[in-house]
């Protein structure tokens, strides 16, 4: 069991941050988060950032879920008929 200075943050210092990584998808970040884009944009209002991984979103660098949208697996297009 971790001993009280290792499960409780220092006086004043920031919480931690989640990082998750989706299988195929988004690169999720929660608490408050600022991300400054390329172009100085600074953006904090979101709860949990899903920035793009796949680099298909059309709102890049946030995710639209644009990597749902991938062509079928080879397997599933083999040019076979489902069983009658």
């Amino acid at each position: 069991m971790p001993s009280a200075s290792e499960s409780s943050p220092a006086p004043g210092a920031r919480p931690a941050r989640r990082v998750r990584q989706e299988p195929g998808g988004p690169l999720l970040i929660e608490g408050p988060v600022e991300v400054v884009t390329e172009d100085g944009t600074k953006r904090s209002d979101r709860p949990v950032v899903a920035l793009c991984m796949c680099r298909r979103s059309r709102a890049f660098p946030w995710c639209d879920t644009s990597h749902r949208r991938r062509a079928a697996p080879a397997s599933a297009t083999s040019g076979q008929r489902p069983a009658q």
